[in-house]
């Protein structure tokens, strides 16, 4: 029977309602590697690409592997499932994974080694499995088919026995390495359980404290093995071994060159059964890390101390009793290393006899202790002769001020090629002058609190340098004038505030100046430094102008200096517009940097002005304005220098063309000179001083006229001093206002067929009221009340001589007549 549509999709939507949307991944997935570490994972995601080679499941919840959970992966190379809680192991867990190439189980609850399931790893080259709850380390003979094996390390704290056959199966696999976990006391060991391996590197975390016969087994079954590295843990875990047997008695015939001792309890009863047996060993490197070192109270030392120890490398480290350097109140045990290193062993003073037992140091380590000067450097000491094998003094991580100690403690080590003093308390040089070994090279100052005055004591035979993160505010020069070899100088992170432009170090390779405070950088900043090849130089408030990006550009171009935190560590502080704005993005315009375009544009442009003003010139006539400018100004200073004041000695000036003189005598002279009472009236033909500049008499009438009266038609238009009387009245009238100039039109004019150089005349007879002569004679009389009207009543004026109002004989004036003044001004206005 078949259900209703209806009902059918009834049934859909109610599916989809319940239904919890998909979460999104809580794993960080690329196409071939994905990290779901630390997520509370339960299981194993299910949405993981099949593309992916890695995956990394670590600290999470998972408890079981089932078959299902990697079959999709067949692409899988490394697997990480450290740190879960995983039970069990399905035994078809990996079989879609034969690729698989390392598989990590370290710290989970296995109650069994997982043979079965590893069986299809047959290209598996890292398998840990320790840390886990199995009972035995009885390997089966899936192991044997393993052939790629390299890394096995198993184990954990339930296993308690160690049989003579558990590790069979690995006879002919050569590992690289194997690390094996047992109980915090291990129970049972069987001769021969490691006779059957066959590695280089051995890892033994086993504790034997209630059964230290198993240390000679152990030892006794590693002979003529191939091994190179042996590492103990925690070998006494809880006691400290007092006892008189030899347990190390066998490690003569062990072939491991290195032996490690890491965390356990030690005394110097254990500590020299260590280091005897060593001596006649093959053991060339000997650590001893972070181990519980106590004096016993009932020991007794020995008349002799340990001599005879030859070591390539002893390492002394995270020991937090100092009394390890000299357990057996000698420390002749340091005789014969090459490489020492003492580290975080919380000592502060350096004895005079551990500085002459260590003759044949070749490196000293003595970082992250408690070093001071006056502990370190002793003046009751003899320094001289002592450690002349050595080149290399670590004293990093201590508590030493000033530089000037360490010159003298080193001064007589004529081998000492490297000091490195990082992360002191050196401030300055000191009082006492600094005196150094001429075979010290290399220094490493950095994460001080240094000082400029740091210079005076630096080496000058030095090749490297490192100043960096000193606080650090300026540089002298000096120095650098000195120490010529130097090649490589870091000066980061300090709070350098400019580049001297003289810094001379002719032979620098390398410098480095990221993360200081100087904003300004250009080409000559280094052209005293002709081999630098390498130059860090971000993280520093730059000023993008035009000498970084020259510098920049330059450098790129060029290719013989390379910027090695280019471009990522360079930005702009200033100006503030290019904040945080990345240097290679700072492209300026053209004209900002380039000198040479800015001159040719002002050049240019000033061609251009200069073209354009005599253009300008020749259009508008300039230059006719400024001879008559200059002749007004020539004409004022005479007057000014022959009369202070004057008073008005005529009613009226008249200017007229020729063409127009008729006109002017017969109507206009004669109407306003008979009037009563009478205007006294200048005309040229009459009035004018003979023998003087005719500009002169041009401008000194209009002067001492109260009116202007211009007579304007087509041939005052024609007329160049008609112009010239325009130009005056109209330079008299910026002062007074235009309303002493009057304008008769006796013809019709055209204001724009008017030439340039009457833009004057235009703009009076576009702004102001002017008269024209009616040529009815009717309307004449009108005229006539207009012009008269504007001229102002006849009143009477200055007949002074001296104002030009009679001749040069004191006649008075004559009939109207033209003179040769007169002719020769009508030539001009023709």
């Amino acid at each position: 029977m078949e259900l209703p549509l209806i009902t059918v999709l009834a049934l859909h939507l109610a599916i989809l309602a319940h239904a919890k949307p998909p979460k999104a991944s809580l794993c960080q997935i690329s196409l071939k590697a994905a990290t779901c570490r630390g997520q509370n994972l339960l299981r194993v995601p299910r949405d993981l690409p099949g593309t992916l080679e890695s995956l990394d499941l670590s600290y999470n919840k998972i408890q079981q592997v089932t078959r299902g959970d990697f079959s999709a992966l067949t692409q899988l190379k490394s697997l990480n499932l450290d740190f879960n809680n995983i039970m069990s192991i399905a035994d078809d867990s990996f079989a879609s994974n034969v690729l698989l190439e390392q598989l990590k189980l370290f710290n989970n609850s296995l109650r069994e080694i997982p043979s079965q399931a590893l069986k299809p790893l047959r290209n598996l080259k890292v398998l840990e499995m320790s840390n886990n709850f199995y009972p035995r380390s009885a390997l089966d003979g899936v192991f044997g088919t393993l052939k790629n094996l390299e890394t096995l390390s198993m184990g954990g704290s339930a296993v308690h026995m160690v049989g003579s056959q558990d590790f069979l199966p690995l006879k002919d696999t050569p590992l690289k390495k194997f690390a094996l976990k047992t109980a915090a006391s291990l129970q049972e060991y069987q001769q021969g359980a490691f006779s059957k391996l066959n590695t280089t590197d051995l890892w033994c975390d086993m504790s034997l404290d209630g059964h230290t016969e198993v240390l000679p087994l152990l030892l006794r079954d590693l002979r003529g093995r191939p091994l190179r590295y042996l590492h103990f843990r925690n070998l006494f875990e809880f006691t400290y071994y007092t006892g008189s047997t030899d347990l190390f008695h066998d490690l003569a015939g062990v072939e491991a060159t290195e032996l490690v001792f890491r965390r356990g309890k030690f005394n110097e009863n254990l500590l020299r059964l260590i280091l005897l047996n060593v001596r006649r060993s093959r053991v060339q490197d000997l650590s001893f890390i972070a181990i519980d070192f106590a004096r016993s109270p009932k020991w007794k030392a020995p008349e002799v101390g340990m001599a005879n120890l030859t070591l390539r490398r002893l390492v002394l480290a995270d020991i937090s009793n100092p009394d390890v350097l000299r357990f057996d109140w000698t420390f002749m045990w340091f005789a014969g290393v090459t490489y020492l290193s003492i580290i975080n062993v919380n000592f502060n003073m350096v004895p005079c006899d551990a500085w002459k037992e260590m003759r044949n140091v070749v490196a000293l380590n003595v970082s992250n202790n408690r070093l001071q000067d006056g502990y370190v450097y002793n003046e009751a000491c003899q320094y001289q002769g002592t450690l002349p094998k050595l080149e290399q003094l670590d004293l990093s991580y201590n508590l030493l001020v000033h530089l000037s100690t360490l010159a003298k403690l080193t001064f007589s080590w004529s081998r000492l090629a490297k000091l490195d003093l990082t992360h002191n308390h050196i401030g300055g040089s000191g009082l006492s002058p600094c005196t150094w070994t001429p075979s010290l090279v290399w220094l490493a100052l950095p994460y001080n609190a240094v000082t400029t005055e740091i210079f005076q004591c630096l080496p000058t035979t030095l090749r490297f340098l490192d100043l960096s993160y000193s606080q650090l505010e300026r540089l002298d020069m000096g120095y650098f004038e000195v120490a010529v070899d130097l090649q490589e100088l870091l000066l980061s992170g300090n709070k350098i505030k400019f580049i001297p432009t003289e810094w001379r170090c002719p032979n620098l390779r390398v410098l480095e100046l990221d993360g200081n405070s100087f904003g300004v950088i250009n080409k000559g900043s280094f052209v005293n430094m002709p081999r630098l090849a390498q130059l860090k130089a971000g993280n520093n408030p730059y000023h993008c102008i035009c000498d970084l990006y020259s510098f920049v550009q330059e450098t790129l171009r060029n290719g013989k200096l390379r910027l090695l935190d280019w471009p990522a560590g360079w930005t702009c502080y200033h100006p503030e517009f290019l904040l945080d704005t990345a240097v290679a993005a700072y492209v300026p315009r053209v004209t900002e940097c380039d000198v040479t375009v800015v001159v040719a544009i002002a050049v240019s442009i000033t061609a251009a002005v200069l073209i354009a003003c005599m253009v300008l010139c020749w259009r508008f006539d300039v230059p006719w304005y400024l001879k008559a400018t200059f002749l007004i100004v020539r004409s004022k200073y005479r007057a000014g220098r022959s009369q202070l004041s004057r008073q008005f000695a005529y009613h009226a000036f008249i200017s007229y063309s020729c063409s127009d003189a008729e006109w002017v005598r017969r109507e206009l002279l004669q109407r306003l000179e008979a009037s009563r009472p009478p205007y006294r009236v200048c005309i040229h033909e009459r009035d004018f001083t003979p023998g003087r500049w005719i500009i002169d008499n041009i401008i000194d009438n209009i002067e001492n006229s109260r009116k202007v009266i211009f007579v304007l038609s087509r041939s005052f238009v024609d007329s160049d001093w008609c112009n010239y009387e325009l130009y005056f009245a109209h330079q008299r009238a910026v002062g007074l206002s235009f309303e002493d100039v009057v304008l008769v039109v006796k013809e019709a004019i055209d204001l724009q067929a008017l030439p340039n150089k009457f833009c004057r005349l235009r703009k009076m007879l576009s702004t102001k009221t002017y008269l024209e002569w009616p040529s009815d004679h009717n309307r004449q009389a009108f005229f006539w009340v207009q012009l008269t009207s504007v001229l102002g009543k006849a009143e009477p004026v200055n007949s002074d001589p001296s104002n030009d109002l009679t001749d040069v004989n004191g006649a008075v004036d004559s009939p109207l007549e033209m003179g040769p003044i007169a002719e020769e001004n009508c030539i001009g206005c023709s």
